[in-house]
């Protein structure tokens, strides 16, 4: 009996495909979609309803990625966790970013994620205002982070202009993406080290016992 034909198309097909041409050219059109797939434009909207939902498909293929678990420890403990593994997943795919930026998070994958540091930062005493701030802060900071891997062997070329301190500085340099990971550590310290410096007093304590989130097993509890 003849086996039936492989499918041509689907969500995970058209998501595929749009990640593959992001990672190579820095984004992806309808037509350019459906001429790498070998299809009419018109048979995508079939699976999906356009652009936008296919970059929303390829938000939550990447953050489904990013272990949430029951966390441990102080509540700083956690959110330097979260934002590890916030950074290691979209690290694969840095070209993704600036499609995610400008368009409106609406995956309920993503909310694992901001559900679990939104959670951190109420139980650190945060008002609900500051809890979205530093929700945006961390977001920045890793997204950000995160597109560094992208970025040349050499970021800042030596040139006449350069000054005594900036150019000290660039001898000790090291290549990618030793260089982006040393950096995002000690910005991580920093960044955690100015939300603990911005909680209100007495809220520095390990987080509840009684409070937990949804969880995926193998949460990183790297120290910051």
């Amino acid at each position: 009996m003849p086996r039936p034909p492989k499918r041509l198309l689907s969500p995970e097909i058209i998501t595929d495909a749009a990640i593959h041409m992001v990672d190579t050219a820095g984004d992806f059109t309808m037509p350019g979609l459906a001429e790498r797939l070998k299809v009419r434009p018109s048979s995508l909207y079939n699976h999906v309803s356009g652009r936008a939902e296919i970059v929303e498909a390829m938000r939550a293929r990447i953050m489904s990625t990013i272990v949430v678990g029951e966390p441990a420890g102080d509540w700083s403990e956690t959110v330097a966790g979260l934002a590890r593994e916030y950074r290691r997943a979209y690290a694969a795919h840095p070209r993704l970013i600036p499609l995610f930026t400008a368009q409106t998070v609406q995956s309920p994958v993503a909310f694992g994620l901001y559900n679990a540091l939104a959670q951190a930062f109420t139980d650190a005493g945060f008002t609900p205002a500051h809890v979205l701030h530093a929700i945006t802060t961390v977001d920045s900071f890793v997204l950000g982070s995160a597109l560094d891997l992208a970025a040349p062997e050499v970021v800042w070329a030596n040139v006449p202009e350069t000054g005594d301190a900036m150019r000290a500085a660039l001898q000790t340099a090291c290549p990618n993406p030793q260089r982006a990971d040393a950096a995002f550590e000690f910005g991580l310290r920093a960044l955690v080290a100015g939300l603990v410096a911005q909680t209100p007093a007495g809220a520095r304590t390990a987080r509840p016992a009684s409070a937990r989130w949804s969880v995926r097993s193998g949460f990183n509890r790297g120290r910051w």
